[in-house]
């Protein structure tokens, strides 16, 4: 699954301790869903979206091989 936010978090000067303390995870969790390492619980996906005040759709998209798994 592909993310846009490390470019929303740098389109808002975000760092991703300060967008970790807003969703209520670690840093690493960030860095690992950045680096499409960690796929997010809805919820979590959620939360961020809601940090962006954007749609998760907009934060995250499924790639043909999501689709095989």
């Amino acid at each position: 699954m592909k993310n846009n936010i490390r470019v929303e978090r740098a389109r808002l000067r975000m760092s991703q301790k300060e967008l970790a303390e807003k969703a209520g995870v670690i840093r690493q969790t960030i860095a690992a869903i950045e680096q499409g390492r960690f796929n997010p619980s809805t919820v979590l996906a959620l939360k961020i979206a809601n940090i962006f005040h954007l749609t998760v759709e907009h934060l995250f998209e499924l790639e043909e091989t999501d689709w095989n798994e």
